[in-house]
């Protein structure tokens, strides 16, 4: 009876996986290792000289042009600004038909060079150049994984007409996929970046997601603001979270000098095919919401629920008057 049509991925500028530059990061890290100097599809092409990144020169040079006055501006940048730089080239590497003027190639080389900087300035004793190759290495797996989480965003929701309405504008799916780009330098021992860009998209999105925390593919979070996602949480595929979901630590161990013990599992576990509706709290490192279970609304949560699960408060009853 007249239902508006839903448009279809085909309808909208969606890079496929094969046509994606990160398809090719496999030649892309061979070039990285022999010094960056040839495309690594075989051209043979030598970067320019001019202010060249050894490793990554070949890949700038679609932006080395509008750079050339970037240093000065760099220079005066503090490190927050830096890194959100880092994180808007993460998302036109992931999402080229959305974010920004970056080709998917450009973005990349700008991610290796200012990180390999940042990495630099902030662990002296390591090799900066080999953690970002390794970097570079997750980015087609983390492609990979946002990819299903659209597809789960788009599958969840009744209300999204298209994947590129997903890409474009829920707030969960930005602030998860920032989570799986940061969620590689916490991996790599990376200090203070990936808990930045955490905090950028939980400025920007209310959600809060620790980057140390693991996350299994097609994650979806509707709505978003108020959820806060711990360290040591464990989610695994297919798992879907409402507003103001909270997974939390229960206590936290002390030494005995009083001093918080870190480094411990804190915080839940949430196994495959979950659904968390809103305001719920789930807390504590020994406490595992067992797969294909459904979490109400509301509901606090201490201790382990099994597998095919349904938990919910019992409802209140209501209290009707009549006005006047």
């Amino acid at each position: 009876h007249g239902a508006a049509p839903r448009l279809e991925a085909a309808s909208v500028p969606v890079v496929r996986h094969a046509e994606h530059p990160l398809h090719h990061a496999k030649g892309l890290q061979v070039a990285l290792r022999q010094g960056g100097d040839r495309d690594p599809r075989g051209k043979g092409r030598k970067p320019p000289p001019h202010r060249q990144v050894p490793h990554v020169a070949w890949l700038q040079e679609p932006r080395r042009v509008a750079h050339r006055g970037a240093h000065t501006k760099e220079a005066s940048m503090t490190l927050p600004q830096r890194i959100a730089h880092i994180v808007n080239h993460g998302l036109a590497a992931l999402h080229p038909c959305v974010y920004g003027d970056l080709t998917a190639r450009g973005a990349v080389g700008e991610i290796a060079a200012d990180l390999q900087k940042e990495i630099a300035l902030l662990c002296p004793g390591r090799d900066a150049k080999e953690i970002v190759d390794e970097f570079l290495a997750a980015l087609p797996e983390v492609r990979r994984l946002v990819d299903t989480d659209v597809q789960a965003a788009y599958d969840g929701d009744p209300a999204a007409t298209s994947r590129m309405e997903v890409v474009m504008a829920y707030p969960g799916l930005y602030a998860v996929t920032i989570h799986r780009l940061a969620h590689v330098l916490y991996k790599l021992k990376v200090p203070i970046v990936p808990r930045v860009m955490s905090e950028l998209a939980h400025s920007k999105t209310g959600i809060d997601i620790h980057p140390g925390a693991t996350i299994g593919e097609r994650f979806f979070i509707d709505h978003g603001t108020g959820v806060v996602i711990g360290e040591t949480t464990v989610i695994g595929r297919n798992v879907r979270l409402y507003q103001g979901v909270t997974l939390g630590g229960l206590s936290f161990d002390k030494d005995s000098t009083g001093a918080l013990v870190k480094g411990l599992k804190r915080h839940p576990n949430i196994e495959d095919n979950v659904v968390i509706y809103a305001n719920a709290t789930i807390l504590g490192g020994d406490t595992t919401i067992g797969h294909d279970s459904e979490i109400g609304g509301n509901v606090w949560i201490k201790e382990s629920v099994p597998p095919f699960s349904r938990v919910y408060n019992k409802p209140p009853a209501p209290v009707i008057k009549k006005i006047g």
